[in-house]
């Protein structure tokens, strides 16, 4: 009997990397992965209490499986980022509920639920056999929305360590990548900061830096493999190593690192990270990403919100003029790279001249991209407790208002692109038929017309031609061999 699996997957990128970790243990117990979760008897979703919204998709999930059970052998699990509030109604509705740190404990997990595992059925002899049935994980990235993080409290009297007590054999699980050419790499699990709209510290606990040494190798393999655009993860990557200070590199060390690896090496690769703290941004990593080629003139720098009295109510503990410094930085010393933000409308207590001074900053920033989110308190956290004082048709009205405002500025941005050409990384099949769509370093799509897929994971040269708010148009120039021409 052929064992199906399906996951569904909801929140971050962390929770793209966390979900390629269990599809490697499932598939190493012999289930088999399957798109229609129909087929599937073991059915799993990595959660995000990050947003009520993906909570209430959880619920929806959940309750359909529940119903199949009445007419099929079915087992549920559910991880992720979840608060201690949710999980309490998670274990009424799932059959295992779990932290992704305990994943290496997972197949046990299965087994002792009853379920002979097609690997187990050769060699295990522990009676577990009076259930059988078909499992099967679906991850699909072409599918997945990213959900920002940056929309919730957290409980206050809720232990923050927990869930990292067995973070390190959960790094040691190799993730089944969901691409050939593009990989995450987690180099740090939970937060410290303690933001008051914000569940990571509760649902991932603190900061736990993943030793360099194991990193690196990571990348190496990942390289050495072909994979062309790589992506540095953890909640405050910039912290990296503060927890094991003068045992472990500091984040621009790692940086140097990986930089002085990209020189040696005659592979061709991008290397990116997500997300930096405005808090622990330096010069110094700004300084390191200007000297390597391989490290990606792209930065994510989370703003969500212009206002001071704003950020201190979030407790983001830096105020617009430090955060306005790091800007001035990234335009000093990587005056080519594109800046990417994240921002929270309608939080408790947003005023109008408050809104108006976030809409300033976009002005002034002028961001390629920014993650716009209305703000929706979750059940336990710190904001939670505050009342949710914006209506929601205001929080509507501000979220267009940036949009337009960002748009606006995208567009200016694409407009310069237009007669120039570019080194891009071919992604995949564009929705424009007869199109490929590609990624520049700065992470701006470029769509060109070509039918032929074998470039797909492969970086080419593409003239711009046109130019819309979030993206733009060109012509294939040629295939490259990206190290020859960087290096001319």
């Amino acid at each position: 009997m052929q064992l199906k699996y399906h996951i569904v997957q909801l929140g971050c990128q962390m929770n793209i990397s966390d979900g390629e970790r269990v599809q490697k243990v499932l598939d190493e117990l012999g289930f088999v992965y399957t798109e229609q979760e129909e087929e599937a008897q073991l059915l799993g979703v990595i959660a995000c209490s990050v947003r009520q919204k993906g909570i209430d998709k959880v619920y929806s999930k959940v309750n359909k499986w529940n119903k199949w059970k009445d007419h099929k052998s079915l087992i549920t699990f559910v991880s992720g980022c979840v608060l201690p509030a949710d999980r309490e109604q998670f274990l009424k509705l799932f059959d295992m509920v779990f932290p992704m740190s305990e994943l290496p404990s997972f197949p046990d997990m299965i087994r002792q639920y009853g379920i002979v595992t097609p690997a187990g059925i050769r060699h295990l002899d522990e009676g577990i056999d009076d259930l059988i049935q078909e499992h099967e994980t679906n991850i699909n990235p072409a599918a997945f929305k990213l959900v920002p993080l940056q929309e919730t409290g957290a409980p206050l009297n809720i232990p923050v360590t927990e869930s990292n007590k067995h973070i390190d054999d959960f790094w040691h699980i190799k993730p089944k990548y969901g691409s050939g050419f593009e990989a995450y790499i987690p180099i740090q699990n939970g937060c410290n900061k303690f933001c008051t709209y914000c569940a990571v510290p509760y649902t991932r606990g603190r900061e736990v830096s993943r030793p360099s040494s194991e990193i690196m190798k990571e990348l190496k393999e990942l390289v050495d493999n072909g994979f062309k655009s790589i992506t540095l993860l953890g909640q405050n990557v910039n912290s990296y190593g503060l927890d094991r200070k003068g045992k472990e590199l500091s984040f621009a060390e790692l940086l140097k690192q990986i930089g002085e690896f990209g020189e040696k090496s005659d592979k061709d690769f991008w290397v990116y990270f997500t997300s930096p703290h405005p808090r622990d941004m330096g010069d110094d990593v700004l300084e390191v990403i200007a000297s390597y080629t391989c490290l990606a003139k792209q930065i994510h720098i989370p703003v969500q919100s212009g206002d001071d009295n704003v950020l201190e109510r979030m407790n983001r503990n830096h105020s617009i003029e430090k955060y306005r410094n790091i800007i001035h930085s990234i335009w000093r010393l990587l005056p080519e790279a594109t800046v990417f933000t994240d921002i929270i409308v309608g939080f408790t207590g947003e005023t109008d001249e408050e809104f108006e001074n976030t809409r300033k900053v976009m002005e002034e920033f002028k961001y390629n991209m920014a993650y716009i989110a209305q703000y929706s308190p979750r059940p336990g956290a710190v904001s939670s407790k505050w009342a949710d004082d914006i209506p929601k048709e205001v929080k509507k009205e501000r979220y267009h208002k940036l949009t337009g405002e960002l748009m606006k500025h995208s567009l200016a941005y694409n407009k310069g692109l237009i007669g120039k050409t570019f080194n891009v990384l071919v992604r995949g099949e564009d929705r424009k038929t007869g199109y490929l769509s590609a990624l520049t370093e700065g992470r701006i799509i470029v769509r060109f017309a070509s039918e032929d897929k074998s470039l797909i994971g492969q970086f080419v040269q593409v003239r711009i031609t046109s130019a819309a708010p979030f993206s733009t148009e060109g012509e294939l120039v040629k295939v490259i061999d990206y190290i020859s021409e960087i290096n001319t």
